[in-house]
């Protein structure tokens, strides 16, 4: 009886997934922070938190993906910005509570590994860890034949932060006329990209090679554009003030998100005239004949994260934040309600 069947005949290449582990080891090890105490290629990450000090710290954790936004970098070829999105989705999840992000796991997978690809998208990773100011501390590349269509891939992310009990931000001492801060979006972010599909592919991918908006971009290049990560912002003004509660704008919109954080017999008004609609989401609107209603249910319309403070810091977060290179806009209030329901109420 022949005896020559392998893994590797199978379609599983340990050899190659090893060459890409070692390639990437030096931009993995430029994330590392004090705390970190495991070496890549171990069965597990190990982070110390001897360094803390906090009197009562609590962990935060949160995992996320990208969704379908992975079949734009697949079209366009372009897989070194996709992994900032899946660091950011998961770690701008967890800074609404006032968390430090500590470290970062990643899982890879796809029908056959390529390894220029796989480069590319761990650079992404990486880079996301450093503008979030945390460690890459593991992660899983699978390879996994006849699971996934030819050249598609599949990504989860994992991010781990602390805080002190004590400064937990959970929306709870939010109350009528606090002030509702948006920070800018850099884009889509990565949230909607199914609807982005229905609507600028249905008659073929060549329009991802258009100019953009008279820029020097192509419209492929502005979906791809990565996740903004609120880390360095989000920290500077925890220090300094008292944040009543934080918002991440991903799916659902303003809708689904901004609930989340009040309490019953609590709503919000928002006055979209406050900050600049981005042309992406005009062009999408446009082009799809979505009702804005729809648009502000799926996208988050320019406005990443949202800061509820009270009203007599607005002016000095303002500032600071301008100061921080963050555009920024006092975008709403909060209200009472007479029944217990929370209500997103949005002038077009």
């Amino acid at each position: 009886m022949s005896m020559d069947n392998t893994y590797k005949k199978a379609g599983v290449d340990t050899g190659l997934a090893d060459r890409i582990i070692n390639k990437v080891k030096p931009m993995i090890h430029s994330t590392n922070i004090p705390g970190v105490i495991s070496e890549i290629g171990y069965f597990a990450g190990l982070f110390s938190l001897s360094q803390e000090k906090i009197k009562d710290p609590v962990l935060v954790s949160g995992t996320d993906g990208v969704g379908t936004k992975l079949m734009i970098a697949n079209l366009m070829k372009k897989h070194d910005s996709i992994g900032i999105d899946l660091v950011a989705m998961s770690v701008n999840d967890i800074l609404t509570c006032g968390a430090k992000p500590l470290f970062f796991l990643d899982y890879l997978a796809s029908g056959k590994l390529e390894e220029n690809k796989m480069v590319d998208i761990i650079k992404g990773i990486t880079e996301g860890c450093k503008r979030s100011g945390c460690a890459l501390l593991g992660g899983e590349t699978a390879e996994m034949p006849g699971f996934y269509p030819e050249g598609e891939y599949d990504l989860a992310g994992f991010a781990v932060g602390i805080v002190d009990r004590g400064k937990i931000i959970n929306g709870k001492t939010i109350k009528p006329g606090d002030i509702v801060i948006g920070l800018a979006s850099s884009g889509l972010h990565s949230n909607g990209f199914s609807l982005v599909r229905k609507v600028l592919l249905s008659e073929g991918e060549s329009c991802l090679g258009m100019q953009w908006n008279n820029s020097n971009c192509s419209l492929g290049e502005e979906l791809l554009k990565p996740t903004k990560i609120y880390c360095s912002a989000v920290s500077s003004l925890i220090k300094k003030y008292q944040i009543k509660g934080m918002v991440h704008i991903t799916g659902g919109g303003f809708y689904d998100n901004i609930p989340r954080v009040l309490s019953p017999g609590l709503s919000v008004e928002i006055n979209v005239n406050q900050w600049p609609i981005l042309p992406i989401f005009k062009f999408i609107k446009e082009k799809g004949k979505i009702a804005d209603q729809e648009m502000f249910h799926t996208y988050n319309m320019g406005i990443g994260l949202m800061v509820i403070v009270s009203k007599d810091q607005e002016e000095l977060i303002l500032q600071d934040l301008n100061q921080l290179g963050e555009q920024s806009y006092r975008i709403g209030k909060i209200i009472s309600q007479r029944d217990s329901k929370t209500r997103v109420l949005i002038d077009y």
